[in-house]
Formats: structure tokens, C-alpha cells, sequence
């Protein structure tokens, strides 16, 4: 299903929210009290700016008694999606959102990614996965960076693991190639990159990936991932506790300068390595 598609699709999703909503006479607050969201995040839901989990539409149903309408029609889109199931709502939220943060412990993020980049990661976790496949992913993965272009981009913070920096994704010459998307990012100021060297040791968070995301017209989020699934945090208080997390971080990396400098000769390491083999 196309991206438009969808957002069609999302908007009747609203629509038809606030019409069952209304026709039982509960207002946002109240619904969102029985959902286990704020009024506001039913505001939002209403006018398609967020997309609900699926667990909130399976409540929604119970509570409007709507025969699980909306749980199919999230269904639906979460399957069209060409993300995994727990990534798609990210995806959207990424799209609107005015500032990015993200910390990556192992791989380069895949909004920085080049095409050759994501096919290694692609094909190291699916082996056996067609070559559609793979396309299909390097594509998704490529046209979530569309929003790093024109005027009206996120501020782009991110903090890369010295590991993420240093391991070959795709062999040296590929990620001799990454490295130099990185520092051309850098240089044209669309992302400010440091990097956490690997002599800080321990460090703040030491469990996955970690991604803020703020908005103009809704309180902000986190989102971690680990080796197989990822968690959407809306919770005030632990959004909070992930900012205090990141800022820990971000006071441990190296200057960007000095970032700027190790990516750029790590870029150099492996062009030699690659022209000697």
C-alpha cells in the first residue's frame, strides 16, 4: 500500500473515531482515561497526526463497542507497512518530528545508511531472503532519510559507539564509502554526529539502540530497540528518565570536531585496506 494510501486510510481511521466517539457522548478525556492515553493523544488519533498502537485500537473497540473495526484497520496498515510491525508507527512519528536524537551502539543508524550498507545489514539477518526482499528493505530504509532534505528538517543528533565506527558492515570498501556519507552529513551541518570512544567503558545505556524524537504539536517520545523488537515510550516520566540518559551519553562522546576527525581517518584505514585486497 502506498505511503498515501495509507495516510487516506489513517485520516478515515480518525474520522470514524471521533463520529463512534460522539454518537456514545464521551469526550476525549474520557475515552483516553479508559484506553489508558490522554485526552490529547485522542485529539491526535482524531485528526490522523498519530497513529495508535495496537493495543490502544483493541481498546478503543472494547470501550465503543465497535466490533473490532479499528483493530482491523490497524491491522491492515501495520501489515501494508514495509516495516517491521513495531517499527512502522516510528517510521510515521519520524517523518513529523523537529528534532532526532539517536544513540547506535553497534551499526550505523538507518537514516545515515548508504544502499550498500543496508544490504549487508539486510542480508547478514535474512540469508536466505530473496533478492526482492532485500530491495524492497534497502528502498524503505532509504526513503525514510527523504526527510534530512529541504528547509523544513529535524535537527539530526547522534551519538555513534566507536564499535559502530570500526566494525566493516559490507567489507572495507563499503564502509570506507559509509563513513564519507557520515562526514559529508557533517560538513554540511544536516547532522551533528559525535562518537562515544570505546575507552569510556561503561556508559548509560548499554542495551540497544536509543531514539528521542520532539515535536511542534505533541509531547515528545522515546524509542529503544533491541536484537529482535522495539518499544514506543510515551510515558512523561520515562521519556524523561531516556533524555536524562542521552544527555549522560552525550557529555561521555568526543568533541565533534574531533568525531569529525576519527570518522574521516577511520574512512581512510579502510580505503587502504580495500585497495590491498
Amino acid at each position: 500500500m502506498a505511503k498515501a494510501k495509507r495516510d487516506e486510510v489513517w485520516v478515515f481511521f480518525g474520522e470514524l473515531l471521533k463520529e463512534r466517539r460522539e454518537a456514545t457522548g464521551l469526550s476525549q478525556n474520557e475515552l483516553g482515561r479508559q484506553v489508558f492515553v490522554s485526552g490529547a493523544y485522542i485529539g491526535l488519533f482524531e485528526q490522523g497526526v498519530r497513529k495508535p498502537q495496537l493495543d490502544v485500537a483493541q481498546r478503543i473497540d472494547e470501550v465503543l463497542q465497535t466490533g473490532g473495526i479499528f483493530e482491523r484497520t490497524c491491522r491492515d496498515l501495520i501489515n501494508a507497512s514495509p516495516y517491521a510491525s513495531y517499527f512502522h508507527e516510528v517510521a510515521e512519528l519520524e517523518a513529523v518530528a523537529t528534532k532526532l536524537c539517536e544513540f547506535a551502539p553497534t551499526v550505523v543508524p538507518g537514516l545515515l545508511q548508504t544502499a550498500e550498507y543496508a544490504r549487508a545489514l539486510t542480508v547478514a539477518v535474512h540469508p536466505f531472503a530473496t533478492e526482492q526482499y532485500v530491495e524492497e528493505k534497502v528502498t524503505s530504509r532509504l526513503d525514510r532519510q527523504k526527510i534530512l532534505e529541504g528547509a523544513t528538517r529535524p535537527e539530526y543528533w547522534v551519538i555513534l559507539h566507536e564499535n559502530a565506527v570500526l566494525t566493516p558492515v559490507g567489507g572495507p570498501a563499503a564502509m570506507s564509502v559509509q563513513l564519507d556519507q557520515i562526514a559529508t552529513m557533517m560538513r554540511e551541518r544536516r547532522a551533528l554526529v559525535t562518537v562515544l570512544p570505546r575507552s569510556v567503558g561503561a556508559h548509560a545505556h548499554m542495551t540497544g539502540t536509543l531514539k528521542l524524537m520532539e515535536f511542534e504539536d505533541q509531547p515528545p517520545t522515546a524509542y529503544t530497540e533491541t536484537e529482535f523488537t522495539g518499544t514506543l515510550l510515551d510515558d512523561p516520566a520515562v521519556v524523561k528518565q531516556a533524555q536524562r540518559t542521552y544527555d549522560l551519553l552525550r557529555v561521555a562522546t568526543l568533541s565533534p570536531e574531533a568525531s569529525l576527525a576519527l570518522i574521516e581517518s577511520a574512512a581512510e584505514d579502510f580505503r587502504r585496506c580495500a585497495s590491498t585486497t
